[in-house]
């Protein structure tokens, strides 16, 4: 009987493997023998970042391992590193891969000028680009698996109409500490509802900038790269939607990546994306509402609910509310705020988030209290892009320390400088800690309802990231 049982597995998996290679074949067949696809892997580095070799050394071989005929596949690492040995360990990697048979071209920029978009545009004007109907773009911490480029570009070869097929982040550093596992519950949220309710609706998203098949005529059409805003991949996606392009969402497509465990790192990442969408709101609006390409519904959906909702709102709403109108509410007896209000509509909101991650519903109160303390930021952000204020064109490159279950630490090639404890403190959130205290203080001692036991709380999680003690710290 267990042989019978073994035989019958071993069939099972012989048909399984032969079944994914007539798929693969089939898939092959179906694009024709022309079609050729250019892989873009975008390192962006600067001099004053650790670098953690397994970071390139991963991505550069995930990008050389994907499965399509090698005549017709070009892997370009776009390295704008302003660090000497940093661009000497990335173009040795290149050389290895280049040695092994692989299309590598390494392209070296002598400025960081317009940042990602000015690199991505300056690696679209090479000849050999020119030849390409499609641009895989992965940003440097990401691995797409081998079969990627199967698993997307038949939406492109088999629809003329579809300009973006955006691939599924997943992520190798998900229980690295309590700050990763919040964003990984936060990111699942937007790429399983937001992404994939924009894709079935309208045919528009916002591209993430990784992880992407574009195709190069559409890119073109749409007036290519824009270094204007720090988001030049909605900035992109924006412009072609209103061409008439349409967008595919395939979740079930999935890329690693890395997920920020260091807090400066994350809040950078968050002001920058913020910051810009609120800057390309403010610089595209009447664009939007002049075009006549696109049907007046979709551009209702772009500046309603796209920007106006998720880039605006989003993030004032939740600060204004409870970082601002219920501690105020206690110093004035007065005002009483509604229980659908405070408590109910929050809930089913919560509730949103937590069914997509019921492993990690435990963490809903920690979610809660941090996202409130980064609604701070982002509305601080929002706001200086919506005024263009001075920093709404910073950009500081996402540190990534090269966390990965799979792989084994390696010790840093440059050296850490030493990170002081008070280097570390914000004190725009330990005073605003400071004034939640005092509500929640006031609240307990003139006898009100139980408003001070989340105030406190949310005093308790502005001074921990006021004083730097989340995340994994890089001293």
């Amino acid at each position: 009987m267990e042989e019978e049982i073994k035989r019958a597995l071993m069939r099972l998996e012989k048909t399984s493997h032969e079944s994914r290679v007539r798929s693969r074949c089939r898939a092959m067949c179906e694009l024709g023998p022309t079609t050729e696809a250019i892989v873009g892997l975008k390192l962006n580095r600067t001099g004053f970042e650790p670098l953690d070799p397994t970071v390139y050394k991963l991505s550069i071989g995930a990008a050389c391992g994907l499965s399509w005929p090698s005549d017709r596949i070009i892997v370009q690492v776009l390295d704008d590193s302003t660090d000497p040995t940093v661009k000497d360990l990335v173009e040795l990697e290149c050389k290895f891969w280049a040695n092994e048979g692989k299309n590598v071209k390494y392209e070296v920029r002598n400025t960081r000028e317009g940042y990602k978009a000015g690199a991505l545009k300056e690696g679209m004007l090479h000849a050999y680009v020119q030849r390409c109907d499609f641009l895989a773009v992965f940003d440097a911490d990401f691995q797409p698996e081998p079969d990627f480029l199967m698993r997307t570009i038949p939406y492109l070869a088999r629809n003329p109409q579809i300009s973006l097929v955006q691939a599924r982040w997943e992520f190798v550093n998900p229980n690295e500490c309590l700050m990763t596992r919040i964003q990984k519950m936060t990111l699942d949220y937007h790429f399983k509802v937001e992404q994939e309710a924009g894709s079935s609706t309208f045919a528009f998203f916002g591209f993430n900038g990784t992880a992407g098949v574009w195709r190069i005529s559409a890119i073109k059409e749409a007036g290519g790269w824009d270094d204007r805003t720090t988001v030049e991949d909605m900035d992109l996606a924006v412009r072609a939607g209103l061409k008439g392009w349409k967008f595919v969402y395939v979740g079930d497509v999935k890329v690693k990546s890395e997920l920020p465990s260091n807090l400066k790192a994350y809040r950078r990442q968050q002001h920058r994306w913020t910051c810009g969408a609120a800057n390309l709101f403010r610089k595209m609006g009447a664009e939007i509402l002049l075009t006549k390409e696109v049907s007046f519904w979709r551009k209702l959906y772009l500046l309603y609910s796209f920007f106006f909702v998720r880039k605006v709102v989003a993030h004032v709403v939740p600060f204004m509310l409870y970082c601002v109108v219920i501690p105020l509410s206690v110093l004035v007896p007065e005002v009483t705020i509604p229980v659908w209000g405070m408590v109910y509509i929050p809930t089913a909101i919560t509730l949103l988030y937590a069914i997509r991650n019921p492993s990690s519903i435990h963490f809903i109160p920690f979610w809660i209290l941090f996202e409130n303390v980064m609604s701070f930021h982002r509305t601080k952000a929002m706001f200086i892009g919506l005024l263009e204020l001075g920093s709404v064109n910073e950009w500081v490159v996402t540190e990534k320390l090269g966390s990965s279950t799979n792989t084994k630490p390696i010790s840093q090639i440059l050296e850490r400088p030493r990170c002081r404890f008070w280097d570390r403190w914000t004190m725009s959130e330990i005073l605003f800690a400071a004034f939640l205290f005092f509500c929640a203080t006031y609240n307990l001692v003139h006898g009100g309802d139980f408003e001070c036991i989340y105030i406190y709380l949310q005093a308790i999680t502005f001074l921990i990231v006021g004083t730097g003690f989340c995340g994994i710290s890089n001293s």
